[in-house]
């Protein structure tokens, strides 16, 4: 076995998070083989713009770093090569055209799946998810201008694809089963203003109810049947019903029974391997035991623990946890993860674009922050998260007052 920093290492999965991780370990002082196994034959490339922007950015739009970047860095890039099984104790790694390679170290990044669409005629041609590059592709021939498209799922993606094709000239209707939107990431209050604005747009919502057939002709899609008998004529049909850890190889090396990988501050599974990303549970800042995180920061700054644990560096600090949203001009920014029941104060003015959702105990601790049109407070409020302190809900309830001045108020206790 090689020692210290020539150390073989090996990584299941190129998409952003390993992509990230394998240049960024390498310009720790790395000096072992790399080697980067991907299913897909693209470059490791950013995944958040595929239902941000359309039409879908090109491919070489949207890679991490240029072919020759890898090849200079001594990494080799094994994409297109699906790994059929992996032995965490022995550290191999073999893949569907029969080879089995040992390494000192395994990352596993190997992300998440749509969760399957379990109804008559989810098969049926113009029926899609949306994950890589090849599935934008589709989804946008699927879905020209004047098309008619209905969304299966009111969360983040659900509705940044909303607002990208109702700006690109398609119809867009939203199946949401809950009774709001965002019922798992944002407040009451976030949900519905972002509802009035894609209303606005025209988009259509069907809340509290649930599709269980898509009907065709000649197998492509041409109707959703709703629980409620409802029938919505359209040319595609886009499933954003969620995801979930792409954690097969884990389960058959015996790592887990089910659910995401468990890691810990390092990233770390058992001595020799780590895992980054949507497929892990993690510790969190704030909260006890292990939180699953479905962002990119998250698998980011886990890659960055991953390389300051294989060179001996001191551990980074746990980050406060951070989301974007895209939704026509609106960016929604959330520090911390958005709780149930707490008591909210809102900040913003009658027709303004702006408006800020603080999460507070009731004691007036802050646990959460969501703002759209104010980075500032955003950025305030990653920054005093976790601090032992409480705010006064009337210095910050009041828009005139900086939300970084009202915070500036805390008192300890």
């Amino acid at each position: 076995m090689r020692e210290g920093l020539d150390r073989s290492v090996g990584v299941i999965g190129a998409g952003h998070a390993a992509g990230a991780f394998v240049i960024g370990l390498r310009e720790a002082g790395w000096r072992g083989p790399i080697t980067v196994f991907g299913n897909e034959t693209a470059l490791p490339y950013q995944r958040p713009p595929l239902s941000k922007r359309w039409p879908a950015p090109a491919c070489d739009e949207l890679e991490l770093r240029p072919a020759p970047a890898y090849s200079t860095a001594g990494i080799n890039l094994r994409l297109g090569s699906a790994v059929t099984a992996m032995d965490p104790v022995a550290r191999t790694v073999s893949t569907d055209d029969g080879t089995c390679q040992g390494f000192d170290v395994l990352v596993m990044a190997t992300g998440a799946r749509p969760r399957v669409l379990d109804i008559p005629g989810s098969t049926l041609d113009g029926v899609g998810a949306l994950r890589t590059l090849a599935d934008a592709v589709a989804l946008g021939a699927a879905s020209p201008p004047g098309a008619r498209l209905v969304i299966l799922g009111g969360g983040t993606i659900g509705l940044e694809v909303a607002a990208s094709l109702r700006a690109a000239g398609v119809t867009v209707t939203v199946v949401e089963r809950a009774h709001r939107l965002l019922a798992r990431t944002a407040s009451e209050t976030m949900a519905a203003w972002l509802r009035a604005r894609h209303e606005a747009q025209g988009v259509v919502f069907h809340l509290g109810r649930t599709a269980v057939e898509i009907e065709g002709k000649d197998r492509k899609v041409s109707a959703v049947l709703l629980d409620d008998g409802t029938r919505i004529a359209c040319d595609a049909v886009l499933s954003c019903v969620g995801v979930e850890p792409d954690t097969g190889l884990a389960v058959q090396a015996g790592l887990l029974h089910h659910g995401p990988i468990k890691v810990d501050s390092a990233a770390r599974v058992c001595p020799g391997l780590y895992a980054i990303g949507d497929c892990t549970s993690r510790p969190v800042t704030g909260h006890e035991g292990n939180v699953r995180l479905e962002s990119v920061p998250s698998a980011l700054e886990q890659g960055r623990q991953v390389i300051a644990d294989l060179c001996g560096s001191a551990p980074p600090p746990l980050e406060v946890p951070w989301f974007w949203s895209d939704q026509y001009a609106y960016k929604l920014q959330t520090a911390g993860l958005v709780p149930q029941g707490a008591e909210l104060v809102v900040r913003t003015r009658p027709g303004s674009d702006r408006i800020t959702v603080a999460h507070l105990t009731p004691s007036g601790h802050l646990l959460a922050v969501e703002a759209v049109g104010a980075p500032g407070d955003f950025l305030a409020a990653r920054q005093v998260l976790g601090r032992a302190g409480i705010l006064d809900p009337d210095l910050l309830s009041d828009p005139a007052i900086p939300f970084r001045a009202a915070c500036v108020g805390m008192v300890a206790r």
